[in-house]
């Protein structure tokens, strides 16, 4: 995994260019916390409804698992190339704005009675791609770290969905 990691870091690095600099700095924050739970919660006022309130639940809750696997993991941030941003003061391990991002995506595609179409699709799947290479660009997370944060919060969001009480809204 060493290996790996070390190498996804290594191409992130070789690719920095000034416009990708720019471009990752503004991409990582729509795996932020601080730009989706907003979102969220303003889907969730202006629908009014339980089903909307799944995006809001798959995030919120997300967030919390992330942060308490942060505390068990306590895996150290890469130093191998220098970072772009100030280095988080959390664990590395998972991304939590890869879990997020997914979360949000996902959450959003699988509510109740909601049939996303393809270019919906491809956008919020673009966007949880765009927000993990983000964290390897600027140096915060190891491939793995985005990796296993995308795994969990698609495994976390489709439990989510199973719930009975997702179940019963009619589609």
């Amino acid at each position: 995994m060493k290996d790996w990691d070390f190498a996804g870091l290594a191409m992130a690095d070789a690719a920095r260019a000034p416009w990708l600099d720019s471009f990752f700095l503004a991409i990582t924050w729509l795996g932020s916390l601080a730009v989706l739970l907003p979102l969220a919660l303003l889907v969730w006022w202006q629908q009014g409804d339980r089903k909307a309130g799944f995006v809001a639940l798959a995030l919120i809750s997300s967030s919390a698992l992330v942060h308490a696997v942060k505390l068990i993991a306590v895996r150290p941030r890469p130093e191998f190339f220098p970072p772009l941003i100030e280095m988080p003061g959390d664990a590395s391990f998972p991304s939590a704005h890869a879990m997020q991002a997914t979360a949000f995506a996902l959450a959003w595609l699988m509510q109740p009675g909601k049939s996303p179409g393809i270019v919906e699709s491809a956008i919020l799947l673009s966007v949880v791609a765009l927000v993990g290479m983000s964290r390897l660009y600027l140096q915060v997370h190891f491939p793995s770290d985005v990796v296993v944060g995308v795994i969990f919060a698609t495994l976390w969001v489709l439990f989510l969905r199973k719930l009975l009480a997702w179940r019963e809204c009619k589609q």
